[in-house]
């Protein structure tokens, strides 16, 4: 069993490589826009619960970002604003793979954004940039 550090790095590096296939997915003739919207949801999801894990919290298995963030949220995580809305994503991750439902589009920029800064967030809080000391050392 991996240790939350473990746990936390595997689960980032797996949201870097869902977002490098949304990435390749983008604007592929005759690629519809969910397979890259489910890769960006991938992401977005799997950078929440790389924090989470980091900090010791249970997450449940689930693709619902709306509930990550609430997590999150609850633990003192809180997302930056720009975000806030990448719950959008969700349908992303079941419905639309199956064909079911009919969700509000994401444009492919938006998916894409939510992604990367998912990640970009997610390595800050588990590698926060190291604090000079107070004292002029260092």
């Amino acid at each position: 069993m991996a240790d939350e550090k473990d746990l936390a790095e595997q689960l980032l590096n797996l949201a870097r490589e869902d977002l490098a296939a949304a990435e390749a997915l983008n604007g592929v003739e005759d690629v519809p826009d969910s397979k890259g919207g489910f890769n960006a949801q991938q992401a977005v999801e799997k950078a929440l619960k790389a924090v989470l894990a980091k900090h010791g919290q249970d997450f449940p298995f689930t693709h619902d970002i709306a509930l990550l963030i609430e997590l999150c949220d609850e633990h003192g995580h809180r997302l930056p604003e720009d975000l806030r809305e990448s719950d959008r994503l969700t349908p992303y991750a079941a419905a639309l793979r199956y064909g079911l439902g009919n969700p509000r589009a994401v444009a492919s920029a938006d998916a894409l954004k939510w992604a990367t800064r998912a990640i970009e967030w997610a390595n800050g809080e588990l590698y926060p940039p190291s604090k000079q000391s107070d004292d002029g050392e260092g």
